[in-house]
């Protein structure tokens, strides 16, 4: 069977695609780049992937372009509900790509980030999926959290110390937005 993997960096694929193999998936790799902030960090972890996957012998497909723009357009005034655009976003590419290159699947690392919302991210990809007429696969990789930390350490993978977007930059170096507070 075919799957269609977003790999949001290359940490967070080690894992998944170990047990994407051991279930018998033919995987591909899918690097969607618009959210990612600033573009030397885009471009960072795009060179991490690309070593994981020469590594791993998995074949990626790079989005093209760097559109930014329309992410912050989208999420702009929006701060508190930005992860749920940027999951359907990612997720709906991957869908579409998926679609069109006959894939019997896809599916994304987000699922394997404790971090991440991950019944907001199975959810999204389900309605996708059904959208677009291409299976979301689901399966909680979170198990492997520790071993996937591991092994990107001993192959010496870029880690980064974020999500991706601006929002995130900002939130692991400088705190996240205190509330408003109305008397």
């Amino acid at each position: 069977m075919k799957l269609l993997l977003h790999m949001c960096c290359a940490p967070c694929a080690i894992y998944p695609v170990q047990r994407l193999r051991q279930a018998d998936f033919n995987i591909m790799g899918f690097f969607y780049r618009h959210n990612i902030h600033p573009y030397t960090e885009c471009m960072r972890r795009q060179q991490a992937l690309e070593t994981f996957a020469g590594q791993a012998d998995v074949k990626v497909i790079y989005q093209k372009g760097y559109e930014l723009e329309d992410f912050l357009r989208n999420v702009a005034y929006r701060e508190s509900q930005r992860c749920t655009y940027c999951y359907h976003a990612r997720l709906t590419a991957s869908a579409k790509l998926a679609k069109r290159g006959k894939f019997d699947y896809f599916s994304t690392t987000l699922l394997y980030s404790k971090f991440q919302k991950h019944e907001q991210i199975k959810a999204i990809g389900e309605s996708v999926g059904r959208e677009h007429g291409v299976a979301f696969y689901y399966q909680d990789f979170r198990p492997g959290w520790k071993e996937g930390i591991i092994l990107s350490k001993e192959q010496g993978l870029y880690r980064q110390s974020y999500c991706g977007c601006i929002y995130s930059e900002k939130e692991r170096y400088h705190g996240p937005r205190p509330r408003k507070r109305f008397s």
